[in-house]
């Protein structure tokens, strides 16, 4: 399987693993910019994706920006459809004390491939019961 990618911008840079076997590739921030803390900026990558069908991207935080920054993919994981032709564009938040300054190439997240179910959505009058129930945020305590 391969992952079609096409430059929008001549600056743009090619998604890369950092290492053989990494799961998954950075990909680069296509401009200059700064994030303060508490804000959140759509950061651009300059490059769209053909996602084989069956398939989605995730676009997932740079853990090294996420520990020593306070920096994440706010929307994580953010989905790139099979059916989506667009520029891929990166959700960050600064949550850390410091503005977080970027420049055009820098690594701003990383993305994967993964497997898609397609199913449809049927409604029902009863959903079959389990152990758990409805036990939602925090029921099995601390």
């Amino acid at each position: 399987m391969q992952l079609h990618v096409k430059r929008l911008t001549p600056t743009a840079t090619l998604p890369a693993r950092a290492t053989e076997n990494a799961s998954c590739f950075d990909v680069c921030a296509d401009l200059d910019g700064v994030i303060h803390p508490g804000e959140r900026m759509l950061v651009k990558t300059g490059l769209a994706v053909a996602v084989p069908p069956g398939f989605e991207v995730q676009v997932r935080s740079r853990s090294g920006l996420a520990l020593k920054q306070g920096v994440a993919v706010l929307n994580a994981p953010g989905t790139v459809d099979a059916d989506y032709r667009g520029e891929v564009g990166v959700i960050l938040m600064n949550h850390g004390r410091e503005p977080f300054a970027f420049k055009r190439g820098d690594r701003v997240a990383q993305i994967g491939v993964y497997r898609v179910e397609m199913c449809a959505a049927v409604e029902v009058e009863v959903l079959e019961s389990t152990a758990r129930g409805a036990g939602g945020f925090g029921h099995t305590g601390t």
